[in-house]
């Protein structure tokens, strides 16, 4: 039985009222995005890396020059730091993708346990032409990839090519703008493979173990205002569906983060049962860029923007969502998150956001307790 609806206008607590501690736990890290609590009480970040000094491509939809290098990485954080352990790079010299300063990057996007080791994401070079053009060092971007941290060197793997998927099929075709496009994101584990987002090709994609392609849903376009004149005009929004997890009903939950003209608001959370059709479980977020759910089944929401992608605020967001208590929502650390790229919760509670996901070298693990 699908669960309710969470409403858009649902009363909103004070985020005041939790007094959340905030502490960093990590820092210096290049653009780091997806985050999980491995083995034993371990975390693991993604690090989409820095770019590097090459090949380059003039990017077209973002209007500014990418550079490409071997440095996106995952990063391990010891359960105890007051033991003297630090976190420190596990697996190394995965391909990245970013602008001459190192920020934006394309890389190592997300990671999900899978027994002693892990699955991830690395984005997509934009198509096949675009892969080719960047070299040898590119041929892993637009996987799904194993990673295994306890080899000496860390064992990469690669599964599957989404990238070579979208090519071929592009399940979202007939949509309006519908081009051919693809970036792996999120990636969720399961005992026979996994399931990964593509926001750029607008879709959730399952994965099997032998590296296995099908769809398993599509999210369409919607048409919203234009920004420019006139004023009546309309022109497609993109989903951009970045990220994927199971609740604890076991259906699985897609959040989209939308794309230009990034409408406030719009963003939604998707329910996917077996055997039903997508539907939209919450409503009224912004460019959402993670989900989860913590040890009570609160949905978790995090915003890459408060305000909006297009609206230059940097000013970040983690929603709290109490479907029992009348779909109330809680900011929590208010003030505290710039451009946030992941959320995951421990076993004791605590909640770990990647932080300033967008900068090389700035980038951040705080722990939340609210």
């Amino acid at each position: 039985m699908a669960a309710a609806l969470v409403l858009a206008g649902a009363p909103a607590a004070s985020a005041a009222e939790a007094e959340p501690s905030v502490r960093v736990i990590a820092s210096g890290l290049d653009n780091p995005r997806g985050i999980a609590i491995g083995n034993h009480g371990w975390l693991y970040v993604a690090e989409a890396g820095r770019g590097g000094a090459g090949p380059c491509i003039d990017n077209g939809l973002e209007g500014e020059r990418q550079c490409l290098g071997a440095s996106a990485a995952l990063t391990a954080i010891p359960p105890r730091l007051d033991r003297g352990a630090k976190p420190h790079r596990v697996v190394t010299g995965l391909p990245s993708l970013a602008a001459e300063d190192g920020s934006s990057a394309i890389g190592l996007h997300d990671i999900s346990p899978d027994g002693p080791g892990l699955v991830a994401t690395i984005g997509g070079a934009y198509d096949l032409g675009t892969r080719t053009l960047l070299g040898p060092g590119a041929r892993l971007m637009g996987h799904v990839v194993s990673l295994h941290p306890g080899v000496r060197g860390g064992a990469v793997k690669p599964i599957a090519d989404l990238n070579a998927y979208e090519e071929a099929k592009n399940p979202d075709q007939g949509d309006p703008g519908s081009l051919i496009g693809s970036n792996p994101y999120g990636i969720l584990a399961t005992p026979f493979g996994a399931f990964a987002t593509d926001p750029g090709a607008n879709d959730l994609l399952m994965v099997t173990k032998s590296g296995k392609i099908s769809t398993a849903a599509v999210f369409h376009a919607r048409m919203v205002p234009s920004p420019s004149p006139p004023p009546s005009a309309e022109i497609p929004m993109q989903a951009v569906p970045m990220t994927v997890t199971r609740g604890p009903d076991g259906a699985l939950y897609v959040g989209e983060l939308t794309g230009f003209p990034f409408v406030k608001g719009a963003a939604r959370v998707w329910r996917i049962a077996p055997d039903q059709a997508p539907q939209v479980y919450a409503t009224g977020f912004t460019n959402i860029i993670d989900i989860a759910f913590d040890r009570r089944g609160r949905l978790l929401v995090l915003q890459i923007s408060k305000e909006g992608l297009g609206a230059g605020d940097p000013n970040g967001a983690l929603i709290r969502v109490d479907v029992e208590r009348g779909a109330e929502r809680t900011e929590l650390a208010e003030g505290k998150l710039t451009s946030p790229g992941g959320v995951a919760v421990g076993a004791d509670g605590a909640i770990y956001v990647t932080n300033k996901s967008i900068f090389a070298g700035g980038g951040e693990v705080l722990r939340i307790y609210a």
